[in-house]
């Protein structure tokens, strides 16, 4: 990596990567309408192995690796997500909420590894705190229903967010114990690891009279389903990790701003979603807590505290 600006490809696949990820919160709404959390959880891994698993070598690394992730990332992050979309929570909102994985991460990080928080990060932690408490208010108010969510649907994408961190601090392990780390085939490989336990807690939970429900499903939820497995995961991670390949992570990161107001407004637009007042000042918060630690350090200074 150097200090060359982006070129109008990187750009291009920046802004590809927005767009998938911001709509494909919308996607997992359109899936849901005819699959359980459960079963949508077993199809979009499916479809993110297949044809691909036949075609891509496995990783060289320890198998504990791709079960760890699969199950942290797969079982984790997306069955708290779909649950949450499912009982209260809409997809502009889930966009914005998922996004604290980021300190998540960061306490995840210091907890387990030792990694001491930068100032922009204490700053972004404090002002995502507020955003949480915009949010938790918004359930305690007249407006309570108004924004389509419910108190348990917030709860279960904050599950959600703090399954992405810890499928964050999977990789990072996998990455220091492998040298030669293959993200694409890591991404693969790892995916077929939630497809069983999605089953089974299908088998499980879901009531009867549903499990088959899916076999009538129109074409438009096939197409929702193939996104999320193709796109949103193989396309969207495979971008994303060319440009962390050819780039700093710094110049990269920021693009992930988008990723919420693309699914703002992909949620308003396409399914209706509304926002109340309390739940746009968790927005704000949010958002700038985000640009807080990203663009925080040439500000604070980078050094921990």
């Amino acid at each position: 990596m150097n200090g060359t600006p982006l070129t109008g490809r990187d750009l291009t696949a920046a802004l590809c990567v927005v767009l998938i990820w911001g709509t494909n919160f919308v996607a997992m709404k359109y899936g849901l309408r005819d699959f359980t959390p459960f079963q949508l959880g077993a199809g979009r891994f499916l479809f993110a192995v297949l044809p691909l698993v036949f075609f891509i070598r496995p990783p060289k690394l320890h198998w504990k690796w791709l079960l760890l992730y699969g199950l942290c990332q797969g079982v984790g992050q997306f069955g708290f997500v779909f649950l949450s979309l499912k009982v209260g929570m809409s997809a502009a909102l889930a966009s914005v909420i998922l996004q604290t994985q980021v300190f998540f991460t960061a306490f995840y990080g210091f907890v387990l590894l030792g990694e001491r928080p930068s100032r922009s990060l204490l700053a972004g932690l404090f002002l995502a705190a507020l955003g949480l408490v915009c949010f938790a208010i918004n359930y305690l108010g007249p407006e309570a229903l108004a924004g389509g969510t419910t108190l348990d649907g917030f709860l279960l994408c904050l599950c959600g967010a703090a399954m992405w961190a810890a499928s964050n601090i999977v990789v990072r392990r996998a990455q220091q114990a492998t040298p030669h780390f293959d993200t694409l085939a890591f991404m693969v490989w790892s995916s077929l690891a939630p497809i069983l336990p999605f089953i089974a807690l299908s088998l499980l939970f879901d009531a009867p009279e549903s499990r088959w429900h899916w076999t009538g499903a129109p074409l438009g939820t096939w197409a929702a389903l193939a996104y999320l497995g193709w796109m949103a995961t193989i396309v969207g991670y495979a971008l994303w990790t060319g440009l962390l390949k050819r780039h700093p992570a710094n110049r990269v990161a920021p693009f992930s701003l988008g990723v919420p107001v693309v699914g703002i407004t992909a949620g308003m637009v396409a399914l209706g979603d509304v926002i109340t007042g309390w739940q746009w000042a968790g927005i704000g918060l949010i958002v700038a807590a985000l640009t807080c630690v990203l663009f925080g350090p040439r500000l604070f200074g980078s050094a921990p505290r």
